[in-house]
C-alpha cells in the first residue's frame, strides 16, 4: 500500500503550474489525506516549504532522486 492518497505528476512543469495544480489536488482531498507531488523544477522545493506553511498543510516529506523531486503533503 502507497503512503499517499493521491499523486500528482508535475514533471516539466515550472514554477508556478506545479503549485496552483497542488492546490486543485489537494481539494479533492479529505483531511488526513496525503498528496504526493512528483516535479522537476528545482524551485518547487521552495515553493512547496512555502505553500504548506500558507495553506496550513503539513509537508511531511520532501526528497530528491535524479533530478526529480517529490513532496508529501498531508491536508489539514
Amino acid at each position: 500500500m502507497a503512503d499517499f492518497d493521491l499523486e500528482l505528476d508535475a514533471r516539466g512543469l515550472n514554477c508556478p503550474l506545479p503549485i496552483l495544480r497542488a492546490k486543485k489536488s489537494i481539494q479533492s482531498l479529505n483531511a488526513g489525506q496525503v498528496l504526493r507531488i512528483v516535479a522537476t523544477d528545482p524551485g518547487s522545493v521552495k515553493d512547496f516549504e512555502a505553500f504548506s506553511k500558507q495553506t496550513g498543510n503539513e509537508l511531511l516529506a520532501t526528497n530528491q532522486q535524479a533530478g526529480e523531486y517529490s513532496f508529501d503533503i498531508r491536508k489539514n
